[in-house]
């Protein structure tokens, strides 16, 4: 798997999260446990995202 259809596939991914959050949200009786488990593996994609898209530098 290229980096670029690795990051393509942790976009989606992100996406995907950040739709469940909403949905979960959306509920009345929405688990904050749930919503914050959501979240932290929505960051830790983001994280990875930044690192595979950053420009490395070779010293």
């Amino acid at each position: 798997m290229s980096i670029q259809s690795h990051l393509e596939e942790l976009k989606r991914r992100h996406a995907a999260l950040q739709q469940q959050i909403k949905f979960e949200l959306t509920h009345p009786a929405a688990d904050p446990f749930v919503v914050a488990e959501l979240k932290r593996k929505k960051l830790v994609i983001k994280d990875e995202i930044m690192r595979l898209g950053s420009p490395t530098t070779i010293h």
